[in-house]
């Protein structure tokens, strides 16, 4: 039996053999087994990489040349004409997208807006006699101390809210690359209208400003839109009081990240937007250190 056994075995061994050495069209059209990964660092030519910066992705492996000044059009408001072009450097309008530095900006915003002026009086601070109500023993009823407790009507609050400060810390350095990231992410998409300065209207009507609205599609079944001045127009602001649900319109001083990132699109004066590249460069620029 054990002889049986064995030849069987190797019967089955020298099938194998030859079905594993015949030319099988299956096989053939396998592609081999490779011993190295896919994802293997190359080099770009040195013609693509001349005058371009490369970067490379949080989440991917892939890397993307990047120019080192990009583009800009510059249009008159409010027939949207193009008059010129303009070159602002990538580092400014060309940044890749960075969602956790916009979070803790929108954040770090967000809590320094809180009033935090909540406040309650504790059985302490309420006004009256402190004495005790009854006495402990002999009335039948329950124990009670002084009128303040926070078991009776107009007591104390146990626990109550008091003034505090809600604000939080981000460095400013963050907070700068925040301000840019959120104008490249506009840049990207093409949702970054730069106008020439003196943006306004002719009527302060709002009819007026909702057919501009229509007619470039900035309203409010496009997305609404957020139009932002170096000063105070008179016309355009009286304008859009009535037509909010198409857009609004803020002074550039007046304007934060979440304000970049809340509306379909932007509309700037390119004075407004050279103030916000001027005032969040920070990271970009080095400081020298004063000899002692």
């Amino acid at each position: 039996m054990a002889s049986k056994g064995l030849q069987g075995f190797s019967k089955s061994l020298n099938t194998l053999r030859v079905f594993g050495s015949s030319k099988d069209p299956l096989t053939q059209c396998l592609a081999p087994r490779l011993s190295r990964s896919m994802a293997t660092e190359t080099s770009l030519p040195s013609s693509l990489t001349k005058g371009h910066t490369i970067v490379q992705g949080v989440d991917t492996t892939e890397s993307e040349i990047v120019p080192s000044s990009v583009l800009t059009t510059i249009y008159k408001f409010p027939t949207m004409e193009p008059i010129r072009f303009d070159s602002y450097s990538s580092k400014y309008l060309y940044l890749p997208l960075r969602r956790d530095l916009l979070h803790r900006a929108v954040i770090f915003e967000g809590d320094a807006t809180r009033q935090g002026t909540a406040s309650t009086k504790t059985r302490f601070e309420v006004h009256g006699s402190h004495r005790k109500i009854r006495p402990q023993k002999g009335t039948g009823k329950a124990r009670l101390g002084t009128r303040q407790s926070p078991m009776l009507k107009g007591g104390g609050k146990s626990f109550g809210p008091h003034p505090r400060d809600f604000s939080t810390e981000l460095p400013r350095k963050m907070y700068d690359l925040a301000w840019r990231t959120a104008l490249s992410w506009r840049y990207r998409k093409g949702d970054l209208i730069v106008c020439e300065d003196g943006m306004d209207i002719e009527y302060p009507k709002s009819r007026y400003v909702k057919q501009i609205f229509e007619h470039n599609r900035w309203g409010k079944p496009d997305g609404r839109s957020l139009l932002i001045t170096q000063d105070f127009r008179t016309n355009l602001y009286e304008a859009l009081e009535d037509a909010g649900g198409d857009g609004r319109v803020q002074q550039v001083d007046d304007v934060d990240v979440k304000d970049l990132l809340e509306l379909g699109r932007i509309i700037i004066e390119k004075s407004a937007l050279d103030q916000i590249l001027r005032e969040h460069q920070s990271d970009l620029i080095t400081k020298v250190r004063a000899a002692v």
